[in-house]
């Protein structure tokens, strides 16, 4: 696309990386095998060994960020820059950079990264709080219609080998979690799986959100030492009185099965109960209630989760108690994110943690 729009217009294009020591570790090969694809723009590019020109006097400028800063502050008039592995790119260079690249009246800046640390530079600029006109896509390996066979035999290996947060930042482009530190670490799988009626459930549950927190519904059901979540639903600023629409589209006759909820929102409650979920009920708490529900839900061999429920999939992986910024200590805090549809799991199966059949020490 670069190498297009560069054809298209005379542009001056800035290709920068954190860690660049030679041309051999740029963009440069990249581009040039793009335009060795198509014969009208290896037609159009003078390709030297450390630079592109177009025949329209578009040019390439390659720079690395970290020894070259300055040198990337005096650059004028650059309409497009390109940022390869943004995800090193620490604050300091997006400050130094943005001030410089955006001084065209049209000018762009594409980053490019394999997601790692969520709360990154590069996480919090462009997927926690993207600027209005920007636009983040995330890609992975079945978006890619040329992506090989061969490639595929060894990422259905890997789904195998590996525990999932490990395969998802692999291949799917999730965040590199500590797994010591998640709290259902090698506890819970996604598979394919119909619940038959021999199997305890369904136990539905709920929890309430708007803005930033999402409205997070799921139906799960237990069968021998073994927790399964078969649906979910919700999302972010649904109304009260919408609620148990959305829940609807997203859980087979979820009105007809009693459903649990915070119970610190009783107001919420009697809301959605006549709003299309008449049999919501309050999910008991006590002191200690969360510590115990994450017990309970260890206490299971294994948690399941279907392949649709990916919401739930993410927290799976992502919820986590703190770990010591210094030491690295995982500390018996929890981490206030990514719980919402694991908060709902633990109200749908609430009454079973403090007594009745299933409890504490059952497995």
């Amino acid at each position: 696309m670069a190498a297009v729009w560069g054809y298209a217009e005379p542009l001056r294009i800035l290709c920068t990386r954190e860690f660049q020591a030679s041309i051999s570790e740029s963009f440069h090969a990249e581009l040039k095998a793009a335009i060795a694809s198509e014969p009208w723009l290896e037609a159009h590019y003078d390709v030297g060994v450390d630079y592109l020109k177009g025949a329209n006097g578009t040019q390439f400028i390659f720079r690395g960020l970290r020894r070259n800063v300055q040198s990337v502050k005096s650059l004028a008039k650059i309409d497009l820059t390109i940022v390869e592995e943004a995800e090193d790119v620490p604050e300091a260079s997006w400050l130094a950079l943005e001030a410089t690249v955006f001084r065209q009246p049209f000018s762009e800046l594409w980053a490019l990264w394999n997601p790692r640390l969520e709360g990154s530079p590069v996480d919090n600029r462009f997927r926690k709080t993207p600027p209005e006109n920007a636009i983040t896509v995330e890609v992975n390996h079945f978006d890619n219609p040329f992506f090989p066979p061969t490639l595929d035999i060894l990422r259905k290996r890997e789904q195998e080998r590996l525990d999932p947060a490990t395969y998802h930042h692999v291949w799917e482009g999730g965040y590199l979690v500590n797994s010591d530190a998640q709290v259902l670490a090698g506890k819970w799988r996604v598979a394919e799986f119909e619940p038959s009626d021999s199997w305890d459930g369904p136990y539905q549950g709920g929890d309430f959100g708007y803005a930033q927190d999402p409205t997070a519904a799921v139906r799960c059901y237990i069968h021998g030492d073994t927790l399964y979540v078969s649906h979910e639903a919700g999302g972010r600023a649904i109304e009260l009185d919408d609620i148990g629409n959305k829940v609807a589209d997203g859980i087979p006759s979820f009105a007809d099965y009693v459903s649990r909820w915070d119970s610190a929102s009783p107001g919420s409650i009697s809301i959605i109960s006549r709003n299309g979920i008449p049999r919501a009920q309050g999910a008991p708490k006590w002191q200690g209630s969360v510590d115990d529900g994450i017990r309970y839900l260890r206490a299971f061999r294994e948690i399941v989760i279907h392949p649709r429920c990916k919401a739930t999939i993410n927290e799976a992986r992502l919820y986590s108690y703190k770990v010591d910024r210094l030491t690295g200590d995982i500390l018996p805090v929890l981490v206030d994110a990514n719980n919402h549809y694991i908060d709902a799991i633990r109200y749908a199966v609430s009454p079973m943690i403090k007594g009745g059949r299933y409890n504490l020490d059952a497995f």
